[in-house]
């Protein structure tokens, strides 16, 4: 009985504190640090010595070691396979390296990295008050008005993935039920925004954290319907790559016009890190606010969901908050963070075979890395406690 009025009593504590985001989400995280005149790339990155902004170079090497060498035979692409490696401090770059073929000027498929510019173009549209985190999709969308139930869900849900949409994400490891697989490469191709949206309900929206792909691309197709095709063509060029400064950049299309939001993104490493910046300048960039005031707090939250998602050992790999990954941990739930010898401000956007996009603001880090991981042999925890380590002021 009093484990049990303790229980409650600090629970009660967790739901108690101030909501630091005018988005909403809990648990709460830090607020971001104002950065007094930040360095911007105008249109490349500032080179520096590691040492001249209190990093490391022999240990920066013990990084290098980590992700560059090679642990596993390239006939059956196990092991640690980096191709590329970017790390920058207090806006400069200190440390640059590529591989297997790769180079600064060359894109790489960020996989599901390109969720979290999705995420960025819906911060732009709440920030132009087209749209709001509490609509229901059905609103901007008509293919989610086919079935009552799915009238409940939100964009807030899609974007804390728990529209409660019975997808399955397996790729290698469930190919023949995977509707990840059938999105991308057959049934769905011609419109993935359609296919998704007929899929049935598995949980109430907004109550279960479930990855999905396809969550992703009903709001890119969500997107589209809310600007209207030629401007939503237009969409991310000219509201988040030029303002940054990047030009070299493919964004794939379905059979119907919409941006394959999930999946099909390719950057290159330091324009990569450009996305990361903007995020650590809590949505500014060269004075100008892009994102709406508190989106990148709920872009560190985790997913509300995560109260009532049945529990399981996965749970605690990611925290998953709106597109973004976070290493807050879950208190209430028992989930503790998934990289708890990195900082706990640290969030990232992480892709399909090892791509990864980290910020961390205590540290005034960003790191892009590419890879082609087949296997879980990178361990990222491994890999940013090395980074953290190289810091020695």
């Amino acid at each position: 009985m009093k484990r049990s009025l303790i229980f409650l009593l600090l629970l009660t504590f967790v739901h108690c504190g101030k909501d630091l985001s005018p988005f909403g989400g809990e648990p709460e995280v830090t607020t971001l640090k104002s950065r007094l005149k930040p360095e911007w790339p105008n249109p490349n990155w500032k080179v520096v010595s590691p040492e001249s902004v209190g990093v490391s170079a022999s240990k920066l090497g013990l990084v290098e070691e980590y992700a560059f060498t090679r642990t596993g035979d390239e006939a059956d692409r196990k092991g640690r396979r980096t191709d590329a490696l970017v790390i920058l401090r207090n806006g400069k770059l200190i440390y640059e390296k590529y591989a297997r073929n790769f180079s600064e000027d060359k894109v790489h498929l960020t996989w599901s990295v390109s969720k979290s510019i999705l995420q960025t173009m819906y911060g732009i549209a709440v920030k132009q008050g087209l749209v709001k985190l509490d609509d229901p999709g059905y609103y901007h969308y008509e293919p989610l008005s086919r079935d009552e139930a799915h009238k409940k869900i939100t964009i807030r849900h899609l974007l804390n993935m728990s529209s409660g949409l019975a997808a399955e994400e397996g790729y290698e490891s469930g190919p023949l039920k995977s509707s990840v697989i059938a999105m991308l490469y057959t049934r769905g191709r011609k419109d993935m925004g359609a296919f998704c949206s007929g899929l049935p309900l598995r949980a109430e929206p907004g109550t279960q954290v479930y990855y999905s792909s396809c969550d992703t691309n009903i709001l890119s197709a969500i997107l589209k319907k809310v600007y209207g095709a030629e401007e939503y063509d237009k969409f991310p060029f000219e509201k988040i790559f030029k303002p940054l400064g990047i030009t070299n950049v493919t964004f794939e299309r379905d059979g119907s016009g919409t941006y394959v939001g999930s999946s099909y993104l390719y950057m290159t490493a330091k324009d990569l890190a450009k996305i990361g910046y903007l995020y650590l300048n809590d949505g500014i960039w060269n004075g100008e606010r892009l994102l709406p005031e508190g989106w990148v707090q709920f872009t560190r939250t985790p997913a509300p969901g995560y109260k009532t998602t049945p529990y399981s050992e996965d749970l605690a790999e990611d925290n998953y908050t709106a597109h973004w990954y976070a290493n807050t941990g879950v208190p209430e739930r028992g989930i503790h963070e998934p990289w708890p010898d990195a900082p706990k401000d640290t969030f990232a956007g992480l892709g399909h075979w090892g791509q990864m996009l980290y910020v961390i603001p205590s540290l005034d880090l960003i790191i892009v890395r590419f890879g082609d991981d087949r296997e879980k042999a990178f361990i990222k925890n491994d890999f940013l406690k090395l980074v953290k380590e190289s810091v020695i002021r």
